[in-house]
């Protein structure tokens, strides 16, 4: 501890102990008792106490630490995470932090476990990863634990009840954003319609929860709707290629409708070859895809929601920094990022250059 700052703690001792002094004598001087003194003091500090935070005027801001936080996604290549990753560099630049972007290119559990034990050898400040498996990093997230390392979920979270000790998760609720989904496009289809749901890998976290929810939502709807689920592939040319071969042997399917972003795409895209939507079928799914968007654009893709990628990238570093310097008093939160759905009427201002949907790196003037 420095004189300087032992001075400053001395002074401002100083200052509470004459604040109290003068507490407990206008209270005596008022006639007030011990009783109400007893109940009255703390308010009367806590006045206090405000007073001098309202007279310190403007904050400085917080300090800047050099941490470096890991991200480990299970698709790291993914457009989806463009603006993800805007909102991670944006974060680290005002907090003063640095990242590594790292995981697995296709969706493999074991290559993101390696790099959160990666990131654990390393002494990485803070760690932020997609759970897309309900048990396979709960020993890593253990081992980052138990080094002092918080660790927050963001995009895909563990089930409720896990035993896994992330400290958040920041993303969608996925179960009931897939459920809520399915219901706004059951409202479009015709009486005993027939419709396909794709599913880029079964199981994982990020979208089988989305699954489950149309599922749910379909049954409890009614209206006589049947269903095939689609196993779409974990990239785009694996997605179009089965989703085109299932529209090609199913021609009076009523409904595309995708799980996740490279899906939702495959979608539009065979909607666009064949023109589903625009005989009367509907298209819908998940993110904000540029190639998504122009066939909202088109009429061939009838809606998209929006899952405000940007904030996943952004809010972890915001969260795991404050998390550092309060020294566990700020405990990251859950929070929701869910937005919109974007249709043809509001489509266009997803489609201007903007950073924080992934069309441009250039920061905002």
């Amino acid at each position: 501890m420095t004189k300087e700052f032992q001075d400053e703690e001395a002074e401002l001792l100083a200052r509470r102990r004459l604040n109290r002094r003068q507490a407990f004598s206008f209270a005596t001087k008022a006639g007030l008792g011990a009783a109400a003194l007893a109940s009255g003091a703390a308010g009367l500090l806590a006045k206090t106490d405000l007073a001098l935070a309202q007279a310190a005027g403007a904050s400085a801001g917080l300090p800047k630490k050099p941490f470096k936080f890991h991200f480990v996604c299970h698709v790291t290549l993914d457009q989806f995470f463009t603006p993800c990753i805007y909102g991670i560099q944006d974060a680290c630049a005002a907090f003063g932090t640095t990242y590594q972007w790292t995981g697995s290119q296709k969706n493999v559990v074991s290559e993101m476990v390696s790099a959160m034990q990666t990131a654990i050898a390393q002494k990485a400040d803070g760690i932020a990863v997609c759970l897309v498996d309900p048990k396979a990093f709960d020993a890593a997230t253990d081992m980052a634990t138990a080094a002092g390392i918080p660790v927050i979920a963001f995009n895909a979270d563990v089930p409720a009840g896990s035993p896994n000790k992330r400290l958040s998760y920041v993303g969608q609720p996925l179960y009931t954003a897939g459920y809520n989904v399915a219901m706004k496009w059951l409202k479009l289809l015709p009486k005993d319609a027939h419709v396909m749901l794709t599913i880029g890998v079964p199981g994982s976290l990020n979208t089988q929860p989305r699954l489950d929810g149309y599922i749910q939502a379909i049954k409890d709807f009614g209206n006589g709707v049947t269903y095939d689920v689609v196993n779409s592939g974990p990239d785009p040319q694996t997605e179009i290629s089965r989703v085109e071969s299932y529209y090609l042997s199913h021609q009076n399917v009523a409904g595309l409708f995708g799980t996740g972003g490279s899906d939702t795409y495959a979608c539009g895209f065979v909607s666009n070859k064949y023109g589903l939507a625009k005989k009367g079928g509907v298209v819908a799914g998940f993110d904000l895809f540029p190639q998504t968007l122009t066939y909202i654009k088109s009429g061939d893709v009838t809606f998209t929601t929006d899952q405000q990628a940007y904030l996943q990238g952004f809010l972890p570093v915001q969260q795991m920094v404050l998390y550092k310097i309060s020294g566990g008093l700020v405990g990251p939160a859950n929070s929701d990022t869910s937005q919109a759905y974007v249709t043809k009427d509001n489509v266009d201002n997803y489609l201007g250059q903007t950073r924080f949907e992934g069309r441009t790196n250039a920061e905002p003037t």
